[in-house]
């Protein structure tokens, strides 16, 4: 079994890559991708760079090129729920595209032919995750996340798509990678940790708080690589 830990910019996987061992750099497609172990357990880790377009090209790479067998995600999002906090861990249960719009032939928002609005993750590695939460005595929230190429800051924009699509957080690439998976028929598990809340201005705090929340979902991400492990 191999595992592949997918983030969107180096701040994102640099804790990880700080706790595996027998690290290996393999230069492909035009980005990096690192090879390494943790506790035995083989892995393959990279940054995506930001946006669907890059999200979807490194996701499928892992799994077809790179060969793993299950990918999880381990990032930040902006909240557009007030009940989300600053530093909270919240797990895709579904995922959505927010700026996919082709309403003007009478389709809903989201969806295109062939397609669907919502694309759900693997339920039993959201068991994983319940699990770990417990073990670590953290609130880990369920919910819905919605992705597009923009970053939002506008509290009217956020609203809308908490509406629309009844999501509780936004990011630029979970719902490619989890298009990507799903097509490919490969469990798949989008952990995020809040680093701007739904009342605030994302482009002040974004930097802010980056740092710090990624650590945080990177721990998460591998103790449930353990956990994985013992099935």
């Amino acid at each position: 079994m191999k595992i592949a830990i997918l983030g969107a910019m180096p701040e994102e996987i640099e804790p990880i890559l700080a706790k595996v061992e027998d690290i290996k750099k393999i230069d492909y497609a035009k980005n990096s991708y690192y090879e390494a172990k943790y506790k035995g357990v083989e892995l393959t880790i990279a940054y995506s760079k930001i946006g669907c377009a890059f999200s979807a090209l490194t996701a499928t790479l892992l799994i077809e090129h790179f060969k793993c067998d299950i990918l999880l995600f381990s990032g930040v999002a902006g909240a557009i729920n007030s009940e989300l906090k600053i530093g909270d861990l919240i797990y895709a249960k579904e995922l959505c595209k927010h700026d996919l719009d082709i309403t003007a032939f009478g389709h809903p928002p989201g969806y295109v032919p062939e397609g669907k609005v919502f694309v759900k993750s693997d339920s039993s590695l959201n068991d994983i995750a319940i699990k770990v939460a417990n073990k670590k005595g953290i609130k880990l929230k369920e919910g819905v996340i919605a992705t597009g190429d923009q970053f939002i800051s506008s509290l009217e924009i956020k609203n809308k798509i908490a509406k629309t699509f009844g999501a509780d957080a936004i990011e630029m690439e979970g719902y490619c990678v989890a298009l990507v998976c799903d097509s490919l028929d490969v469990p798949f598990f989008v952990l995020r940790a809040i680093s701007d809340s739904a009342d605030m201005d994302a482009s002040f705090d974004f930097d802010k708080f980056l740092e710090e929340s990624a650590k945080v979902s990177a721990d998460f991400i591998l103790e449930m690589v353990e956990e994985i492990a013992k099935k």
